[in-house]
């Protein structure tokens, strides 16, 4: 027999791939946000979507600064990548409690996750309300990744754990 899911549909497409997001409001205070929803949009130009509740602290820091990096995680730190999906970063600086090394972002002011295996950093070229998310969609302005992780066009599996 099937049930009525309602309003609650969207988590049918779950579990997903989850990215650490990370930004920077006009205080310099970096953040780190766990975004599942997340997604290519095209490849020329480069642009990634992510869908975020004006509710979050990052939603704010994303319209102040117009800028974010999507980093891609692997199973060895997905505690942390819970917590940062559990706790506000108004109330809490994520990277200290989780000991994430900052890198600087190459191309925007926002610092990476040295923990992570890959960046996109991405500059917002357009947002979208959609319902209660807001939909950012960043172009990708710098893209970098472990050596070894990514070669040429495909990722190399045996070396990479996604969440």
């Amino acid at each position: 027999m099937k049930v009525k899911v309602g309003e609650n549909a969207v988590l049918l497409l779950h579990p997903r791939n989850t990215v650490l997001v990370t930004c920077r409001g006009k205080d310099g205070r970096d953040n780190i946000l766990a975004v599942s929803w997340c997604t290519p949009l095209s490849r020329k130009p480069p642009l990634i979507g992510i869908s975020i509740a004006p509710t979050r602290y990052s939603h704010k820091l994303i319209e102040e600064s117009g800028e974010f990096i999507v980093n891609i995680p692997t199973m060895e730190i997905l505690q942390k990548l819970h917590y940062c999906g559990t706790h506000s970063g108004r109330d809490v600086d994520k990277f200290g409690i989780c000991k994430f090394t900052k890198l600087p972002g190459k191309k925007v002011h926002a610092s990476a996750i040295a923990e992570c295996i890959a960046h996109l950093e991405c500059k917002v070229v357009k947002k979208v309300e959609v319902g209660d998310h807001t939909f950012f969609i960043g172009e990708v302005v710098e893209a970098y990744a472990d050596e070894g992780v990514f070669e040429k066009t495909y990722r190399n599996i045996d070396k990479i754990g996604f969440i």
